[in-house]
């Protein structure tokens, strides 16, 4: 028996009368998609029309929109605006998953009073309720506590514990707790029912389901949708100047009537610093996102340093 050390390959065949190349030695051609490439001109065409007019239009006044992005003025209305929104996610977040629990009670009167309270609240706009609650003092000008019909323990007025920044506070809880309350129970009822089912066959008792069966699933189904309502609450926080609270937006408006012919460059001060938190909050989304992500995934999204060190790489 003889071996052959050289490697044998497919004889050419013949297609009408021309020789074709076997398999193995013909190059591989990629599918042609001129439409891609074309949209892609279109879109890199249309952003570069954008930022030129940016850039060029005088309009704009960019050197005072520099003027006025850090001024102390700015800053002390951006701390408001931020501190409006973290009282109000924590204290919303809070009352939401309440409700939520409430909901999907099994006792009636709760269920009935949080379906009453997401309707109410959920119907009524975020601006008339804070106006109704910065004049609350002249429907109640007193408050007490005691029994109901009867004598009262103690008394406080309105006016003398509620600030501007406690109504507004309150006034979006208030409006945020109805929100996230149908959040938090679509997450808990994005959990397979068998869960539930087979931790009770367990004996484990439900606020144990609740902690470590429920809440870790159930919170990759609110956070996307929870984020997204915070950044809503972001934006929605420019109504507090209507409560004689001046945050962001507020002192944006103030100055902006102040000098009147600074009103382009301040509402883009606006826009920019608007655009910074909604931002930041999105890249903590997709952290937080990646994390609750372990064990759900057969493979975890990599961060933008990854792939731009993959990038780097290839």
């Amino acid at each position: 028996m003889t071996h052959s050390n050289q490697t044998e390959t497919a004889p050419e065949r013949q297609v009408d009368g021309a020789a074709v190349p076997p398999l193995a030695a013909q190059r591989v051609i990629p599918l042609r998609r001129p439409g891609r490439w074309l949209a892609t001109v279109v879109v890199l065409v249309v952003v570069a029309q954008i930022v030129h007019g940016l850039v060029t239009n005088p309009f704009f006044q960019w050197n005072r929109f520099r003027y006025w992005f850090v001024r102390p003025v700015i800053v002390d209305g951006l701390v408001i605006t931020l501190k409006v929104t973290a009282y109000s996610a924590v204290l919303g977040l809070l009352g939401g998953v309440v409700l939520a629990l409430m909901r999907m009670s099994r006792n009636p009167v709760l269920q009935t009073v949080s379906w009453v309270y997401i309707w109410l609240l959920r119907s009524i706009p975020l601006i008339v309720l804070l106006i109704f609650l910065y004049n609350f003092g002249a429907l109640y000008r007193t408050i007490s506590v005691g029994v109901p019909f009867g004598p009262g323990f103690f008394h406080f007025s309105e006016a003398d514990l509620a600030s501007e920044m406690t109504i507004a506070v309150v006034a979006i809880s208030l409006n945020e707790a109805a929100f996230a309350a149908e959040i938090v129970r679509a997450g808990f009822l994005s959990v397979d029912q068998g869960q539930q089912e087979a931790s009770a066959a367990l004996g484990l008792p439900r606020g144990f389901q609740m902690r470590r069966i429920m809440l870790p699933q159930a919170l990759r189904a609110i956070i996307p949708a929870y984020v997204n309502q915070l950044i809503g609450l972001i934006k929605g926080t420019s109504l507090v100047y209507y409560v004689s609270l001046l945050d962001l937006f507020g002192s944006i408006e103030t100055m902006g009537s102040t000098y009147s012919g600074d009103i382009v460059p301040l509402l883009m001060v606006a826009t920019v610093w608007y655009v910074i938190l909604t931002a930041a909050l999105s890249i903590m989304q997709f952290y937080v996102e990646r994390r609750f992500a372990r064990g759900a995934v057969r493979s975890l999204p990599p961060t933008p340093l990854q792939r731009l060190r993959s990038a780097l790489t290839r």
